[in-house]
């Protein structure tokens, strides 16, 4: 276990909805008690229509931002191959003064074909986009300047265990991944051996997995959430999908939250 309070998140995918409908499901999280608010960043949708409509990941940070008033919010996670990631610091900067200090700055690789090539941007191999988001975070780290308003604390996404979970060792507040516990306890042995090679305390990076689709009892966390604690999981992230954003599973998650923190 690793000591720090349990936490619930919510992914809120955008796809297919009005902004109204993404506005009132953050308010109703919020209202529920959710810790945090993630925002996809994808151009596209992910399921039905592929060309339905969908909104982007920033511009809708940034009015959340407004719109609430003390959940954390942040992408989930910010493709560094979408944005230069200079200009890319300064929107996060702007998002956590708007926020008043509520920021996190999710960030990976990107792997969705559609979101690169019909908007131009080169796809690449994996490994070319590992390395471009090897060469984006010191210099988004580096463009923090004037500082954010709270910490904006640095989650990566992503399983890569020669690479990216290097970048969670070297970098990383948070690391997000979409695993079963049986991978995360394999991953987290792999990233307490980065954290030993480049000196860091494992302790200093909080584990969060989605758990949306990881298993057939996802709607009941007693038995999944216990398991990911048990491993060192405290921030547990729920997927919510438009149009009509069904928020039954993140209540059961939040009073599971709350009868593990009492």
């Amino acid at each position: 276990m690793s000591g720090r309070p349990v936490r619930i998140g919510l992914q809120l995918q955008p796809e297919h909805a009005d902004y109204a409908s993404i506005r009132r499901t953050a308010a109703e999280a919020e209202a529920l008690g959710a810790d945090a608010i993630f925002i996809w960043d994808h151009f596209f949708p992910l399921t039905g229509e592929p060309e339905g409509q969908h909104f982007e990941c920033w511009t809708v940070l940034a009015a959340l931002a407004e719109s609430t008033s003390a959940v954390q919010l942040g992408p989930l996670v910010s493709c560094v191959g979408y944005r230069n990631p200079d200009l890319l610091a300064d929107m996060a900067r702007t998002v956590d003064h708007i926020s008043g200090g509520r920021a996190m700055l999710g960030l990976g690789s990107g792997w969705y074909e559609k979101d690169f090539t019909d908007y131009g941007y080169p796809f690449g191999s994996d490994g070319e986009r590992l390395r471009e988001l090897a060469a984006a975070i010191p210099r988004v780290k580096s463009r923090l300047n004037p500082a954010p308003a709270g910490k904006l604390p640095l989650l990566l996404g992503g399983g890569g265990e020669k690479r990216t979970l290097r970048l969670v060792a070297e970098h990383a507040d948070i690391w997000h991944a979409f695993h079963d516990p049986a991978t995360i306890r394999h991953k987290l042995s792999v990233l307490h051996k980065h954290c030993a090679d480049v000196g860091r305390d494992p302790a200093e990076i909080e584990v969060s997995p989605s758990v949306s689709g990881l298993a057939a009892h996802e709607g009941d966390p007693n038995e999944l959430g216990t398991e990911l604690h048990e491993l060192g999981v405290s921030l547990f992230i729920v997927g919510a999908g438009g149009p009509a954003f069904d928020l039954g599973t993140l209540r059961r998650w939040i009073a599971w939250r709350d009868g593990m923190n009492a």
